[in-house]
């Protein structure tokens, strides 16, 4: 699927590439209808994409054409929460591996075992804030360049709490007051959109950062050598109890919406809290650009929550491109250009990874997650999400969505994690 491309005038070639996701270019010349241009090295890029990602890879091509009209990307972008795993196995078992690959630190250590990674060289590695390369360094090498970080926790409207005089609850038995106290007023405590399952996938993990590996950070491979199971757990049975406070707190129709229209509803008023992660910004300022919004930890039994920080945008390149070179040359360019990361950390409203670059716009919620990391109260979620895998998770949320709607018993949704733990961590590994 990779070639170097010689166009020679007199030759008509229809050459059908993606110039970004979804979209066709053709490089004609206006005088012959022929491309004339040097030969291109073209570069397949599997991009997993967050809700907020999308668009950027419009903003990398443009860099790109600028600095490098001899390489081209060839985009495919698919959801990182529905698709992007799947996508990288079949590619990976038909030997197609990408030459670019655009995930999120947790992938490292999933993809890594498969032997189609490339470690990165330190002038790469050298762009990237130091505390963000443990998350993607296997065996003492970097196999991941994080980019941008998102912050999960619960988004709250500050106008709400204080017209009402409601305090940011940190523990179990304050948030339940304070939810008692927003229905009180008839206002809908919780915005959520239980339709996705990646949602619920997403805040369980939430809650088991708090309540579970942050006190084990080994949880998961206890697991696995069946020390502990999630039956037993005290600890993950309230993880999957948090979601039925929420469900039980939030809109009778949160089993049909999506994010972008819960994001909505927020953003107008409709919810005072919303478990999420800072992804939602972009549209929430988009929609209400002088919202008071505030965030904080969801809360767990023991008070001690912490903010929750994710790397977000991750690359990775194959260890079986015949273009090493060129991938270099791209990834080097994405990472030293200050401007393109300037305006990729506006767009998506995410916190940078980059030495001394970021975003000319701060956040709505800035302010904080820098009281949070100011005082020690921000945890970096890869510890969970490498000691169980995201299609772990995805897969036991089903079953968390299906409790939900009364179709099964809590009981049921424990006992069937515990009877799936071989599928806990990457398959490569075995």
């Amino acid at each position: 699927m990779k070639r170097l491309i010689y166009i020679m005038v007199g030759i008509t070639i229809l050459l059908t590439t993606f110039s970004g996701c979804g979209l066709n270019s053709f490089n004609y010349s206006e005088s012959t209808g022929i491309d004339v241009t040097t030969p291109k090295t073209i570069l397949m890029v599997l991009a997993g994409q967050s809700t907020s990602d999308a668009g950027i890879e419009e903003m990398i091509n443009d860099v790109l054409g600028l600095n490098y009209p001899d390489i081209e990307l060839e985009w495919e972008c698919v959801d990182w929460g529905t698709k992007f795993a799947s996508q990288m196995t079949a590619k990976f078992a038909a030997g197609d591996i990408p030459d670019i690959m655009i995930g999120k630190a947790q992938d490292v250590a999933t993809y890594v075992p498969s032997g189609n990674l490339a470690p990165f060289s330190k002038t790469l590695t050298s762009y990237v804030l130091e505390q963000s390369l443990p998350a993607v360094t296997v065996n003492g090498q970097v196999y991941g360049l994080p980019y941008n970080a998102v912050y999960q926790g619960v988004l709250y409207n500050k106008d709400i709490f204080k017209e009402y005089g409601i305090e940011v609850p940190t523990n179990q038995t304050e948030l339940k007051e304070v939810v008692d106290k927003l229905k009180m007023h008839n206002i809908t405590p919780y915005a959520s959109h239980f339709q996705e399952i990646w949602y619920i996938g997403n805040i369980t993990m939430q809650f088991a950062m708090n309540e579970v590996f942050n006190k084990y950070p080994n949880w998961g491979d206890m697991f696995r050598n069946n020390t502990v199971s999630f039956n037993s757990s005290s600890e993950f049975r309230n993880c999957i109890m948090y979601n039925k406070d929420i469900f039980n707190a939030t809109w009778d129709d949160a089993m049909t919406i999506n994010q972008t229209e819960c994001d909505k509803r927020f953003a107008n008023g409709g919810g005072a809290m919303y478990v999420t992660g800072s992804w939602s910004i972009q549209t929430i300022q988009e929609i209400n650009p002088n919202m008071n919004v505030g965030i904080f930890p969801f809360p767990n039994q023991s008070g001690d929550s912490k903010l929750i920080f994710e790397p977000n945008i991750t690359f990775m390149k194959s260890s079986k491109t015949d273009y090493n070179d060129a991938v270099d040359k791209v990834l080097e360019l994405i990472f030293s250009n200050k401007n393109l990361a300037v305006e990729i950390f506006n767009f998506t409203q995410t916190a940078s990874l980059l030495k001394d670059v970021g975003p000319i716009y701060p956040s709505l919620i800035q302010s904080d997650i820098e009281q949070y990391a100011k005082n020690g109260m921000v945890t970096d979620v890869t510890t969970g999400n490498t000691q169980l895998i995201w299609t772990f998770q995805e897969d036991y949320s089903k079953q968390i969505y299906f409790w939900l709607q009364g179709k099964t018993e809590i009981e049921d949704v424990l006992e069937y994690a515990d009877q799936n733990r071989h599928n806990s961590i990457s398959n490569y590994n075995e």
